[in-house]
Parts: C-alpha cells; structure tokens; sequence
C-alpha cells in the first residue's frame, strides 16, 4: 500500500514531528509510512493522521493505476 502522507503533510507545511504530535502517532510510525518501510498499519492510527492533516482517510491512499 501506498500512502500519500508526505504529499499531504508537506502541503500543510508541517514537519513529521508536527504531524506526530497533532496526531498521537510516533513520528517514527509516520517516517516509516512517508518512506514505504511500513506498509500496514491500522485503521486507528490511519484516522489520527487524517484528522490531524484535515482529510478524510481515504485521501491518505495514491490510487493504482493499472
């Protein structure tokens, strides 16, 4: 799974500490999320960041292109 959490992040003029602490999730989680290394993680925590970036969830995705 792809996220778009960087893009999003970046274009509210946040850094991943900012985000960490808006959101309750460690800033370790989101680095890893931003760079592929993580690639599941639950819908809980997905919520968090979309709620602290202002966006529904599913705007946390980049779409396939197939």
């Amino acid at each position: 799974m792809r996220y778009r959490i960087k893009q999003l992040r970046e274009s509210a003029g946040l850094t991943q500490e900012d985000l960490a602490k808006r959101s309750g999730v460690s800033r370790a989680i989101i680095s890893g999320l931003e760079s592929g290394k993580i690639t599941v993680t639950t819908t809980k925590t997905l919520g968090k960041i979309a709620d602290a970036l202002e966006v529904r969830p599913g705007e946390l995705f980049f779409e396939e292109v197939v």
